[in-house]
């Protein structure tokens, strides 16, 4: 058996793995990179291998860093199924368009921009792919429920787990070989946080014969959730009144996680009445697609959509989806909640928003996810006092707040309770999806604390042979 680890090794984003074994050849996951000046070129060179002597493809969810590649992966060759849970279906129908969308954009916006300034150069010459393409891979995805074992190949099993991140996140139980040589490979994906607002708190696997483990918060402790409310109430009762708050967020899963909060704040008398402006048409497709799948949510979840359908007392939040209407929020002055994306605020409306409210000192951003190295969005938490927006020189007056109770990431503790189910450590562990000096230190953390042996860090583009 041979792993080769094509993405997420050393760093968050790029999730891919190919597994060879028992005469199959197929991929867990297919993400883009993002984040920092290189991503550009390594999406562009991630996908070098024979693409055609795939088998198939299993995705865990549909965050673009685990599935942003796959109508790349179509458009160059490959023409077999791409499995994923049935939500994630509905959110790839929403989520690979708008990634291609987004880049067409952009790319036009930088055309025009480049050529107004005589510049004829041509850095990124085309789209990784286009609406086309990505509507051309969504006929190759097949949807599979939670925990109903399939056979995508005469020699392999598999089987999707919740994994509590976000709609239709999994884990992935895969099977490999023939009858009574079978070994089982486990990905976690990214696993959520338990007792979290939303979604289901993830499944406990037992057992493995080689686990990949994901580490992207592996070496702290989130904030309580209800340190995060106090943070929040706080940020917009001493914000609002003079100025707006801007929330960067992923369209799927952090911003319904958001909304889910501000209406529970709402409920228990926390917040006053707000106006909230969900800047993202993708993320109005997610929460309806959300509200389809709701035996996925937790109990709580449910019960608090039921109040806000008839409360008085809940936020009002409004969807926005014309261009017009979001030029026209940055017009409004003060009183605003406009959650938009992305979430690391390097695409998309987001950054229209932070270019006319960054440089006002009434005005708060309030970072609520992961931000990756060498994003917009992280440069703004370590303290940059200017960014560059649209090839303007921007000034950061604005407070910037983080947030990290609402992280859709289990952290260190929720992931070695994960791990703790194991009924015996798994011959071979590899950690991944983690910042290079988070993930050494999540690996040191299991072999000192579970005293697992056989844990190791791949390199990006390593193939690790199994025996």
């Amino acid at each position: 058996m041979q792993l080769t680890f094509h993405g997420a090794a050393g760093e968050v984003t790029g999730s891919c793995m190919m597994v060879e074994a028992s005469g199959a050849r197929f991929l867990v996951d297919c993400g883009l990179f993002q984040g920092g000046r290189d991503a550009w070129r390594k999406n562009l060179a991630a996908l070098d291998f024979d693409l055609r002597s795939l088998d198939f493809v299993v995705l865990s969810h549909a965050h673009l860093d685990h599935s942003g590649l796959l109508p790349r992966l179509t458009a160059l060759g490959y023409r077999g199924p791409i499995y994923a849970t049935r939500a994630t279906v509905d959110l790839l129908g929403v989520m690979l368009l708008d990634s291609a969308h987004i880049q067409e954009k952009e790319l036009e916006w930088d055309l025009r921009r480049r050529r107004a300034r005589g510049d004829r150069r041509m850095m990124q010459p085309a789209p990784l792919y286009t609406v086309a393409q990505a509507q051309g891979c969504l006929a190759q995805v097949r949807g599979v429920d939670y925990d109903a074992e399939f056979r995508p190949h005469p020699r392999v099993r598999v089987r999707l787990r919740d994994a509590g991140h976000i709609l239709g996140s999994s884990i992935v139980e895969l099977w490999v070989g023939g009858e009574g040589g079978e070994r089982k490979l486990v990905f976690s994906g990214d696993l959520g946080q338990p007792a979290r607002p939303v979604v289901r708190d993830p499944f406990p696997v037992e057992e493995a014969d080689v686990l990949v483990v994901e580490s992207t918060y592996g070496n702290r402790l989130h904030k309580p959730l209800a340190q995060t409310e106090e943070e929040l109430v706080e940020a917009l009762g001493s914000t609002l009144r003079h100025g707006n708050v801007i929330i960067p967020a992923f369209s799927v899963g952090r911003t319904q996680e958001i909304l889910f909060v501000l209406a529970d704040l709402a409920r228990r008398g926390r917040l006053g009445r707000i106006d909230v402006y969900v800047d993202s048409p993708m993320a109005l497709a997610a929460t309806q697609i959300t509200l389809r799948h709701q035996p996925l949510l937790d109990q709580e979840t449910r019960d608090l959509i039921a109040w806000q359908a008839h409360s008085k007392l809940a936020p009002q939040v409004r969807f926005v989806q014309d261009v017009e209407e979001s030029k026209a929020l940055n017009r409004t002055v003060s009183g605003a909640v406009i959650i938009s994306a992305s979430g690391m605020c390097d695409a998309g409306r987001i950054k229209y928003h932070l270019l006319h409210n960054l440089p006002r000192k009434e005005c708060a951003v309030v970072i609520a996810g992961f931000q990756a190295q060498g994003s917009l969005g992280r440069r703004l938490v370590d303290g940059a006092r200017k960014v560059t927006l649209f090839g303007e020189t921007v000034a950061v007056r604005a407070r910037i707040l983080t947030v990290g109770g609402l992280s859709a990431h289990a952290d260190r503790q929720g992931l070695l309770d994960w791990l703790g189910h194991f009924r015996r450590p798994p011959g071979r562990t590899f950690v991944v999806h983690g910042e290079a000096a988070t993930a050494q230190a999540f690996a040191e953390t299991i072999a000192a604390r579970l005293r697992w042996q056989g844990v190791c860090l791949p390199r990006p583009g390593e193939r690790q042979l199994i025996a």
